[in-house]
């Protein structure tokens, strides 16, 4: 039987505020061929090197292969991801999330080029890395590879400056739970629907409102995930969204699956992720 798991990393203090999260995903082979291999969005920008094995994800019905020894940015996800290790055999993977802060103010390209994609490194910088990539080849062990990937990261962080009004709509987003609309961020802001969503194409490659909607799920999906009991589940519906219709369509959207489905199904591998919150010690 096929074994995996995520075991968090701590980033270095300068890149924590910038990160959401940063593990290891280990698997002894492919995963279960019953389990649904979803990943289900959760906004956040990622850094994906494929130390040994490679990996395969689907999204929206296109395939991207990440071959061992790759260099990987993933844009803004909003749609379902289908994981799985590329062949049945020992997999390592280390992956660095940022969060909507950090995706920007780490990474100087477009994003609206890079949602719903997974592209290799060379793609947005050229033959700039290709020192890294030797380095991150040659290096054995996993914790020299971490160091050699912040150390990237922290050169990156030195190159920007922070963009104030759309730090703080960003904020207002995760504080409210995705449930703050446009209208109330163009009040508070005093800048108009128009240049937000402009703003937010620039940073992040998506308009402020479907930020939102992608936010509002993740709360409900952590509890789900987390098995929480019916009627706390139910409650939270009624919280988020306007009646079940609208829950339906959310979960559908994200999931590509309906609630009862995804009950009656295993999903170990999203299960994990979403368990994956509060990081740990660096991985030896």
């Amino acid at each position: 039987m096929t074994s995996f798991r995520f075991s968090p990393v701590s980033p270095h203090p300068l890149l924590s505020p910038y990160i959401a999260k940063m593990y290891v995903f280990e698997s002894s082979g492919r995963l279960p061929a019953l389990d649904r291999k979803l990943i289900v969005p959760n906004a956040n920008f990622k850094l994906t090197l494929t130390c040994r094995n490679g990996i395969i994800a689907n999204i929206a019905g296109k395939t991207f292969v990440q071959n061992e020894n790759e260099l990987s940015l993933t844009g803004l996800i909003d749609e379902p991801v289908m994981l799985d290790p590329a062949d049945d055999a020992q997999t390592s993977t280390i992956i660095i999330e940022f969060n909507q802060i950090g995706a920007y103010r780490l990474f100087h390209l477009s994003y609206t080029e890079v949602k719903n994609q997974i592209v290799e490194v060379s793609y947005i910088f050229g033959n700039q890395l290709n020192d890294l990539k030797a380095q991150l080849a040659d290096a054995k062990a996993l914790n020299f590879k971490l160091q050699l990937l912040q150390q990237f990261l922290i050169h990156q962080l030195n190159k920007s400056v922070p963009d104030h009004i759309y730090d703080y709509c960003i904020n207002r987003i995760e504080g409210s739970k995705g449930m703050i609309s446009v209208a109330q961020l163009e009040k508070e802001t005093g800048y108009t629907s128009r240049w937000l969503n402009k703003k937010f194409s620039e940073h992040l490659g998506t308009g402020p409102k479907n930020l939102a909607e992608i936010i509002r799920f993740k709360q409900f999906y952590e509890l789900y995930a987390s098995g929480s009991n019916v009627q706390g589940l139910k409650d939270r519906i009624y919280r988020f969204y306007h009646d079940q219709s609208h829950f339906i369509r959310s979960f559908k959207r994200f999931t590509g699956c309906t609630p009862t489905d995804l009950k009656n199904s295993s999903n170990e591998l999203a299960t994990k992720h979403y368990e994956l919150i509060a990081p740990a010690n660096n991985t030896k």
